[in-house]
């Protein structure tokens, strides 16, 4: 099975982007759909909380598979002069330094 070349610069620039979007969507509170466990309802966008509590983790994972993947579908059609230039180590770098940001957010929750 040969893997297109464009495979790399897609999963390189697609985990890069999803960190930072899904930062940005916590952040924002920018969820694609809300979800109501006690009435086990999905609703579209953010929504207040009707009868318990209500869930936008999975709108937030939502908004940033879509716009993941248009990040990485544009790396895909940059020429190849630039489409080598992209590093490796963004797909590491940047969640790790994501995962720092989180716990800089959430430092009440471990005092």
């Amino acid at each position: 099975m040969n893997v297109p070349r464009s495979f790399g610069v897609f999963s390189i620039v697609f985990a890069a982007a999803y960190a930072i979007v899904y930062v940005i969507c916590v952040e924002r509170n920018l969820a694609l759909f809300s979800y109501h466990p006690a009435l086990n309802q999905f609703g579209a966008g953010v929504q207040e909380p009707m009868d318990g509590p209500v869930m936008y983790w999975y709108g937030w994972i939502a908004t940033s598979t879509i716009a993941a993947t248009l990040a990485g579908l544009i790396a895909c059609v940059l020429p190849a002069s630039l489409a080598q230039r992209v590093w490796l180590g963004w797909a590491w770098f940047v969640p790790a330094v994501i995962m720092v940001v989180f716990v800089y957010l959430l430092r009440n929750y471990f005092l």
